[in-house]
């Protein structure tokens, strides 16, 4: 999605509604402004804060008509403890090493991206994006952010997460990983377990997930790490069970 630039810290709606990525029957409109000039490190503070995700040099929360599905959500990293299905996932995946890296794009992380796209999403516009694209997404952050890398015990990359750092957390802003890996493995939720244990050794109270849906399934999912807290209009409340 490509935005129209705007001078520093001015909102604007998406000119126009777009499908949604999680409803056939439903529009998607977001209210964006740009992370740019001395205080974007501060702004993304305030907006992540409030709900809002990074992509790019842009922050974003949704603003759809008529719905109100997408629920921003952050892990208590301090208090999470991992349920006996977690604690199988983190087992199965103990072989795995973890690098912390810059935010670097490298040909090595854009072939496991590109093959991840067109197994997992391919008729999503990710699939068609080429080293440049993928590049771009990786490299064009005006906060810090860090690309944590998982290799296996032949050192093979087979999972990596861009991750910003925000003042009191971490925001994992995208994930992708080796579809060929056994399922069972479930490595997606590997990396989120990770990312809440890395939050605790550096002394950060949350992971912020992105969106969080009920109603649909591939979003649902983040409800599984618990305390979580959800935004509301009152501010950060925890998720009942």
């Amino acid at each position: 999605m490509r935005h129209t630039r705007q001078s520093a810290g001015q909102f604007y709606f998406t000119t126009t509604p777009m499908p949604c990525p999680y409803f056939n029957d439903r529009l998607e409109r977001r209210l964006v402004t740009e992370l740019v000039g001395r205080n974007a490190e501060n702004l993304h503070n305030t907006l992540t804060h409030a709900g809002f995700r990074r992509s790019h040099g842009i922050s974003y929360a949704p603003c759809c008509m008529d719905c109100d599905a997408c629920k921003s959500v952050r892990v208590l990293a301090g208090s999470f403890n991992p349920s006996r299905t977690q604690r199988r996932v983190i087992k199965r995946n103990a072989g795995l090493t973890a690098v912390v890296t810059s935010a670097i794009a490298t040909e090595e992380q854009y072939a496991l991206f590109a093959n991840y796209q067109h197994s997992r999403h391919g008729d999503g516009d990710m699939a068609g994006m080429e080293f440049t694209d993928y590049q771009a997404l990786i490299e064009e952050t005006p906060i810090e952010s860090e690309v944590v890398e998982f290799r296996d015990e032949e050192e093979k990359l087979v999972a990596a997460c861009l991750t910003d750092r925000v003042s009191d957390g971490l925001s994992a802003v995208y994930s992708f990983y080796d579809s060929d890996i056994d399922p069972k493995r479930s490595i997606g939720a590997y990396i989120i377990l990770w990312l809440i244990d890395y939050a605790k050794q550096l002394g950060l109270p949350y992971v912020y997930l992105g969106f969080w849906i009920k109603d649909c399934d591939k979003m649902a999912y983040k409800s599984g790490y618990k305390p979580l807290q959800v935004f509301t209009p009152q501010g950060w409340e925890t998720l009942k069970a």
